[in-house]
C-alpha cells in the first residue's frame, strides 16, 4: 500500500507567523495579594490544614501546566512568589501529593488570538484570554464592534 499524500503549505507571511509563534508562548501569571494563602481553621479534630485549597490548587495548576513534578513544582511557585515579592510560604512535596487527591486541577484547552492570562485570586484559578481579563477588570466595552 502506498502512502496517503499529506498536504504541504506554503508560509506566505513570515513575520505574522513568527509573530503568532511567539504570541503561543506568551503566559501571564497574576497573584492577588489579598487572596487567602493560609487555610483557615475548620473546628474539626485533629491537626489543622495550613495551606487554603486554593494554595493547594495554585501548585497543582502550575504542575499541570508545566508538566512538572512535585518538588519541582513548590521550587517554581517559590521563585514566582519571590518575584513577585510576597513572603507566602510554599506547600511542600508531600502536602501536594496528599492534599492532590481531594482536589480536582481542570484547565480548558481553548484556542486564544492573544495571550493567555492565569488569574490566582480569593475567588479561584481562571485561565482567560486578554479580552476576558480586560472586561472583568475595567468593564465591559463601551461600545461594540463588528467583526
Amino acid at each position: 500500500m502506498s502512502r496517503p499524500n499529506t498536504p504541504t503549505y506554503k508560509t506566505l507571511n513570515w513575520p505574522a507567523y513568527n509573530k503568532a509563534l511567539r504570541r503561543r508562548g506568551s503566559l501571564t501569571i497574576w497573584f492577588d495579594p489579598d487572596m487567602a494563602w493560609a487555610a483557615q481553621p475548620t473546628g474539626k479534630p485533629g491537626r489543622q490544614p495550613v495551606y487554603s485549597d486554593a494554595a493547594v490548587q495554585t501548585c497543582l495548576t502550575m504542575k499541570v501546566l508545566f508538566g512538572m513534578a512535585l518538588r519541582q513544582t513548590t521550587g517554581f511557585v517559590e521563585s514566582l512568589l519571590c518575584l513577585i515579592g510576597l513572603d507566602w510560604d510554599v506547600p511542600d512535596f508531600s502536602t501536594l501529593s496528599r492534599r492532590q487527591k481531594t482536589l480536582a486541577v481542570n484547565i480548558p484547552h481553548r484556542g486564544s488570538r492573544g495571550p493567555l492570562h492565569l488569574l490566582i485570586d480569593s475567588t479561584g484559578i481562571k485561565v482567560e484570554g486578554e479580552g476576558e481579563w480586560n472586561a472583568r477588570k475595567h468593564g465591559g466595552a463601551k461600545r461594540r464592534v463588528c467583526l
